[in-house]
Parts: C-alpha cells; structure tokens; sequence
C-alpha cells in the first residue's frame, strides 16, 4: 500500500502524554491515533451525484483505574493538545497521586495478513465512476420494470498507533473498500428492492477478480424483480432454512451481541455464566476470526493494539468462549480475544465482532430442503431488532420462499422471523456446508465497524413466522 507520508507522533511525546494521563493514580493508561482518507462516490439515476473526501486525524486518551475508565478524544494531536486531552481524562477519572509511570516501549511486529495491492488513494475518481456506470446498466439490463439504480462506492486508508503505559507500541495500515447496489422495481402500485454490498479489507484490486460488479448489480436486481409480484408470506409457526452467507446476520444479531464481554460482563446478556453449557444444537459451531486473510471484518491488530484471533465462541453446541476486550477481561477475569474495535478515534474500544460465523456442518443442502413438507426457505435476510438482555428479536425476510413437501415452490414476501437468541440456537438441527459470507456495518457503543456474518445453510426446526 502507498503512503501519503503520516507523521507518527514521537515515542517520546508518546509516553510524556500517558505520564501525564497517569499523573492523577490511574493504573493504565492508552493512546489511540489515527490518520485517515475516506473517499465515496455516490450513482443515482445514471448520475454521479456526488464524490466525497474526507481527511479524519486525531487521537483518544483513556485513563482507567480498577474497572472505573474515562476517554477523552481530540483533534489536536500537537503535544500541547495532546497532553490536554491527557490531563482531562486522568482528573476525570482519579484523584490522587501517581501510582505508576509508562514501561518502555516495545514495538508490536506482526505478518500483514491484508495486503493492499492498489490503494484507494491511487484510484482516480473517474474509474470508481466508471465502475458505478457498469453496475447501473447491469442492474437495468434484467428488466424494464427496473425503476431505479443507485450505487456507491466507499474505500478508506487508515494508520493507527495504539501505545500504552504497560510498554505496547503497535502500528497497522488498513484499506478497506465496498460497493453498495441498491435496484428498485416497481410496476406503478408498488415498489420492492433488492440490495448487495461486497467489500474486502483490501484495496481496488478487488474488482479484477474477487468482486464481479455486474453479477452483484444483476442479484440486486433479480430480487427487487422476484419480491415485486411475489404474494404475502402466510405466518404461523413452522420450519425455516435460512440461505448461507448473510443469512449469518440472524446468528450476528441474535446471538453474538450477547457472546461479547461488554454485554456478558456486565450481566446484560442471556449467556453470562454459561461457559461450559449446552447453549446450540449439536451441529452448530460458530467462530469469530479476525484473521481471515483480506476478509471485510478482519484486521492483523485490534483498536487496543493486540493481534486479533481466531475464538471459538460454541463448538458442537457448547459455548466455550466470549468476545473480550482488555477492559471486558479485566472485569471476568479473562485474557483479551482481539476484540477491541472502535470505529474512530472518537469512540473508547469495546468488544465487538469481526468475522463471525457458524462453521461448515454435515448436511446436504438438498436434505435440508426435502426434510420440510410446509416451512418458509430465507434466500435473503434484511434488518431487525434485537433486545441483547432477553435475545427477544423481530427480522424482515428480504427474499422468501414457500417450500412445500420438500420443494421450493412460491416467493412470498413480507416474512418476518421471530423468537429468541437462547431458543434459535437450540432450535438448529441442520447445517450444511457451503459456508459464505456477507458485508455489512455494525453499530454499538463504540460506533460503526466493519463486520461479515456467515453460514452454511441451516434448518431451524420450528420458529414463528410473521406475515399475513
């Protein structure tokens, strides 16, 4: 990857900001920095709209003492503005004397397992066009009643230091890059859309290979089209197989919330306590992987500068481990998984995902569907609610089918699943083995991050399905 010459702040600046946020009796102190360049183009109608960029520096002092924490963030990452923000967080979060001093540092080294090959910023703004232009015509091609096609591109370079008083210095390059394809039929009385979005920790060489443009456009617009004179979904309780790839935002939604240290640590999740405990069916095992070369949640460091991690969360049905950021672990009494995310220099860290899945199983996908004589097949899931305390959720079917004595039959739309995290993982009892997976953005505490969700088919024995 390209570097547009960031300018590092000086290890000796460095650890006169954290003596200065320790100066009041904290135990630990961090300094995150980041320099940034986002850039979005932006389709409508067969139009650049607009295109966008935005140079994003700063840094965010946190101060804890015990399990108490502050942080304080600021744009001014001159040392004056620096140690202001320092002295901030330690009066805001102690008040006594110093207790201890920065240990020397020792820089992090690490494989790049996410290299860039052609950076965003070395992309001119007519050839994103141009990819938008292509992804425009493909979705119109599949059909007159194709009303409207908007698409965007976003790509983002970012440099991050993340030091901290017990003598962490690590520094990461990041590239990410994504196209979003939004198509939407209509036939004068109504209207139905269909969407795709890949993206990759990577830069534009995405698009020689890894990410057909014109594939996702014509999928966008071949659901829009499906949904538009499919009839209403019939609810009722019954059997569901939910498609793979991000049909995954189900298990994402429902049940990994709870499986972070943020919620689990501090009693609001359903699963605190149950290490150890049978919490899925036998065939379910999920996996949250920040290592997964080039993937779109992936990084070779967390926002709390640790290397991130492959974590079983259940195996065979078993839950065998959380997500923990180094302040969640500290109040469980559990190492760090490398799962401190931020989405800035704005945000504190707290466990978050990053490529979180329910790994391959034994099943055919063809089993699955002759297993059900009357249920509801999900090709394609849309967005939801989830209460992370009790794991009550509610999520739209974007793309739904009747399956009737074994076969997939009808498309039907206006699906809708609900039930709770604890009893739909139970409820699994097939998995196939065509694991894929799907982009999204995920927002909590700590803001927005990048995160895939993923599966193979699975079956959920019975669930209710709301529709008309």
């Amino acid at each position: 990857m390209s570097d547009r010459r960031f300018q590092l702040p000086s290890p000796a600046l460095v650890e006169e900001v954290l003596a200065a946020a320790c100066s009041q009796g904290a135990d630990f102190a961090e300094l995150f920095w980041e320099d940034t360049h986002t850039h979005s183009v932006n389709l409508i109608d067969q139009k650049i709209e607009n295109a966008l960029r935005n140079h994003i520096r700063g840094a965010g002092i946190r101060v804890v003492k015990g399990l108490r924490s502050t942080y304080v963030s600021t744009a001014d990452v001159g040392r004056e503005g620096l140690l202001k923000a320092a002295r901030e967080a330690a009066a805001a979060c102690c008040d006594g004397p110093a207790l201890v001093r920065p240990q020397p540092f020792v820089p992090l080294s690490f494989d790049d397992l996410h290299p860039c090959r052609l950076s965003p910023t070395e992309v001119q703004t007519a050839e994103k066009a141009a990819l938008l232009h292509l992804a425009d015509r493909a979705a119109r091609s599949c059909g007159e009643e194709i009303a409207q096609v908007s698409a965007t591109l976003a790509d983002r370079v970012q440099r991050v230091l993340i030091a901290n008083t017990q003598g962490l210095w690590a520094e990461d390059r990041r590239a990410r890059t994504r196209m979003g394809i939004s198509a939407v039929a209509s036939d004068g009385a109504q209207n139905q859309t269909g969407f795709e979005g890949p993206g990759r920790s990577a830069g534009y060489e995405i698009f020689a290979g890894e990410v057909d443009v014109e594939a996702a456009a014509r999928e966008a617009a071949r659901t829009a089209l499906t949904m538009l004179h499919a009839p209403e979904c019939p609810g009722g309780r019954m059997p569901v197989a939910i498609e793979n790839g991000f049909g995954g935002v189900l298990f994402h939604e429902a049940c990994g919330h709870s499986l972070e240290s943020e919620a689990v640590g501090r009693g609001n999740s359903e699963f605190a306590g149950r290490l150890g405990k049978k919490i899925a069916g036998e065939k379910v095992t999920a996996i949250d992987d920040g290592t997964l070369p080039g993937a779109w949640g992936s990084t070779n460091i967390d926002d709390e500068g640790h290397p991130t991690q492959r974590t079983v969360l259940i195996e065979n049905g078993v839950l065998k481990s959380y997500m923990v950021d180094w302040l969640g672990g500290r109040r469980m009494g559990l190492p760090s998984t490398g799962s401190g995310r931020r989405e800035s220099y704005r945000y504190a860290p707290v466990s978050r995902m990053r490529n979180t899945f329910i790994a391959p199983g034994p099943d055919e996908n063809e089993a699955i569907i002759r297993s059900m004589d009357k249920g509801l097949y999900c090709k394609k899931m849309g967005g939801g609610s989830v209460n992370p305390v009790t794991g009550e959720f509610n999520f739209a079917v974007s793309e739904g089918y009747l399956v009737e004595h074994g076969e997939i039959t009808t498309p039907v739309r206006g699906a809708s699943l609900i039930g709770t995290g604890s009893q739909v993982l139970l409820d699994i009892d097939m998995v196939g083995k065509d694991l894929a997976h799907g982009q999204g953005m995920c927002g909590a505490a700590s803001g927005s991050v990048p995160t895939n969700v993923g599966q193979p088919l699975i079956r959920v024995r019975e669930i209710t399905v709301g529709g008309k």
